[in-house]
């Protein structure tokens, strides 16, 4: 595709002059963008609207639509989630190590660029400017490829940032959205291999699939996010009760919501009454194990796909275990390796949840919305990585960089 073409020259290079790019110009062009996507808020806002509108029209759902919805305090969060990242140590040139050999070579092992990411997402127009200010800071060029619901939106924020970003210092083509939002486009993006070094896609399973499927680009693999809370035997029934609401009811159209909660036997009969009850009157539909129904009649009968099942939505499968054994065997059967919580008082079982469950984010007495850039202290992310090559977890400026050696010597030969 042309459009495809032209960018992936402009990005490749725009890739060799933001590998050599100064950290101070990196940092001075976040921040002017940081400013000016604040300044612009009403401009973004009104264009978020037409999205929104547009959602609506076709059916689009509210999960789906808080996710696209961009407002005041949504555009200063990504505003200041760029400064986040202007503040960090700069990767590029890092010594990962450095070792001198017998015949007295110098080898030093350092961070560089990966060089031009290409980024495929859905109805998330934060993405836009999370995605683009990890790539700049840590000198790769990006072209982002959004969904047609968020499209609005993300022309406007692209321009912005295109406009701060290349006044402050950075070169043309560093950032850079495809407008073409057909499935052709996506899955041409997927094969850019004359221009890409790699993709990333960051959405829903089917999404995910087809970048598995169809990429000849080597990709980083994002995952969904089917995540449980466990409340064990011991666990303080307050503490999990408060846990339990924060990480289905704070923002259930997010990757790192609840999706499914495990109660011991032990605490079931005290505990699922007040948090069922907790849950249905803030509007979650429930969905329950024969004991769980027993205790809560009105769940739903949950049948053998709600276990696998990421919801997005004010839903949630229920299920009463007898030991923590059973609560580890049922999450890594089912769950998809994104984050996964215990609510406890017990030292062993905490261990032996921490030691046994194979997810790339693993809790003890917290809720599991923390799995996110930002609050690992990042300032953004690319997604959350659920494979176990390269990158797992929230990916932030390190996993967007490679390693090449330097090797010094004074007319070493072999």
């Amino acid at each position: 595709m042309r459009e495809l073409n032209e960018k992936g020259k402009l990005a490749k290079a725009a890739s060799r002059r933001l590998a050599a790019l100064s950290t101070s110009v990196k940092d001075r062009a976040l921040l002017e963008i940081a400013d000016a996507l604040e300044e612009r808020a009403d401009y973004i806002i009104n264009e978020n609207k037409k999205d929104i509108e547009a959602g609506r029209k076709n059916g689009l759902k509210e999960g789906l639509i808080d996710r696209l919805m961009l407002n005041g305090d949504r555009i200063a969060g990504i505003a200041e989630g760029l400064r986040q990242i202007a503040a960090l140590p700069d990767p590029i040139g890092e010594a990962v190590s450095r070792v001198k050999r017998p015949n007295g070579l110098k080898i030093t092992k350092v961070r560089v660029p990966l060089g031009v990411i290409g980024i495929i997402y859905e109805a998330r127009p934060n993405v836009t400017a999370d995605a683009a200010g990890l790539c700049v800071k840590s000198g790769n060029a990006v072209i982002l490829r959004g969904g047609k619901e968020a499209f609005n939106s993300n022309m406007a924020i692209v321009k912005v940032m295109q406009e701060a970003g290349y006044a402050a210092g950075l070169p043309e083509g560093s950032i850079n959205l495809v407008e073409d939002t057909t499935r052709e486009s996506s899955t041409a993006l997927m094969r850019l291999n004359e221009y890409l070094d790699v993709i990333i896609p960051r959405g829903g399973a089917g999404l995910i699939r087809a970048v598995v499927e169809n990429a000849t680009v080597p990709a980083i693999e994002t995952g969904t996010g089917n995540c449980h809370v466990y409340v064990d035997e011991s666990a303080d029934l307050d503490m999990a009760k408060n846990i339990v609401i924060n990480a289905k009811t704070q923002r259930p159209s997010v990757c790192n919501a609840e999706e499914k909660l495990l109660v011991h036997e032990a605490a079931a009969g005290e505990f699922l009454p007040i948090i069922l009850k907790e849950l249905e009157d803030r509007g979650v539909e429930i969905v329950g194990d024969e004991r769980c129904r027993a205790l809560w009649p009105n769940a739903g009968a949950a049948e053998e796909e709600d276990w696998y099942t990421e919801y997005l939505d004010l839903k949630i499968g229920v299920k009463v275990v007898g030991s923590v054994d059973e609560a580890v065997a049922h999450i890594n059967k089912y769950n998809s390796g994104h984050s996964e919580a215990i609510i406890t008082n017990s030292y062993a079982n905490a261990q032996k949840f921490l030691d046994e469950v194979d997810a790339a984010a693993v809790y003890v007495n917290a809720s599991t919305r923390f799995t996110d850039g930002f609050e690992f202290g990042f300032g953004a992310e690319i997604g959350i990585s659920t494979q176990k090559t390269h990158a797992r977890g929230p990916m932030g400026l390190k996993e967007l960089t490679s390693t090449k050696y330097i090797i010094e010597g004074n007319g070493q030969i072999r």
